[in-house]
């Protein structure tokens, strides 16, 4: 069976970094054809709804607007995008949060290519995921507890606002995530992951736990002490984390 090829289209603001991104795809990723480019927002919005891609390599940072000004120009449209960025922690946490996929400039072909894959994955198994929605209502959401966190499960993706969330442990390769509502999900990354991407009120307490304070009912003394939170589990509160438990009650 050959495979159709993914219809891709490129925006970015360099005309190096497309050509090496062109480059890259037609030596490593034959099945991605690319059948435009955009140098901007302005341009990009006319070509995507004109050709109306499978694919789209996006730069966060170009003149007129940014990648997601671009998503949210495009929300009638469905197409998965591959983020191309320049370091940013901002732009990173957001990515992060929404289980998007991107690739750090200067890129990787190794992580070209398993992006790539994963992408093929989604279109060959009809897998329509509207990550771009969520990633632009957080990107507009000022508030980070009002803002969505996509979870890979094995049987797919869930999304979650932050402020249901009222503690994560860790479990090996993966992460048990406690909601508010009493429901437990196993989610495919580890509680390094989490500790990354959520924003106070989480705090890491312990090797194997984060919690959301808000959540947090009482707190009982001793050389770390532990938490007893709102769904009445109790949270052991390592020595080394303990000052900075503390300090966020102060």
């Amino acid at each position: 069976m050959v495979l159709q090829k993914i219809k891709s289209v490129i925006v970015e603001d360099e005309s190096a970094a497309r050509e090496v991104l062109k480059n890259y795809l037609q030596k490593y990723c034959p099945q991605v054809e690319i059948t435009g480019e955009a140098q901007n927002f302005k341009e990009a919005i006319p070509l995507l709804h004109d050709l109306k891609p499978q694919l789209v390599f996006l730069d966060v940072e170009m003149p007129f607007g940014n990648a997601f000004d671009v998503l949210e120009a495009c929300k009638d449209l469905q197409f998965e995008t591959i983020f191309v960025t320049a370091f940013s922690e901002y732009s990173l946490k957001a990515l992060n949060q929404s289980a998007a996929y991107y690739l750090l400039k200067p890129i990787s072909i190794e992580e070209l290519i398993t992006a790539v894959n994963k992408v093929q994955q989604h279109i060959v198994n009809h897998e329509i995921f509207n990550r771009n929605k969520i990633i632009v209502e957080n990107f507009r959401e000022t508030k980070p507890e009002k803002q969505q966190v996509i979870l890979p499960t094995l049987e797919g993706f869930e999304v979650v606002k932050m402020e249901e969330i009222v503690r994560l442990r860790g479990n090996g390769n993966f992460t048990d995530l406690y909601l508010s509502n009493g429901q437990k999900k196993m989610v495919c990354r580890f509680l390094k992951h989490f500790t990354e991407i959520l924003p106070f009120p989480f705090i890491r307490v312990h090797k194997s736990n984060i919690i959301n304070i808000n959540f947090v009912k009482s707190y009982h003394k001793g050389t770390g002490g532990y938490v007893t939170m709102i769904d009445e589990s109790e949270v052991e509160i390592s020595p080394s984390y303990k000052e900075e438990f503390l300090k966020a009650f102060k």
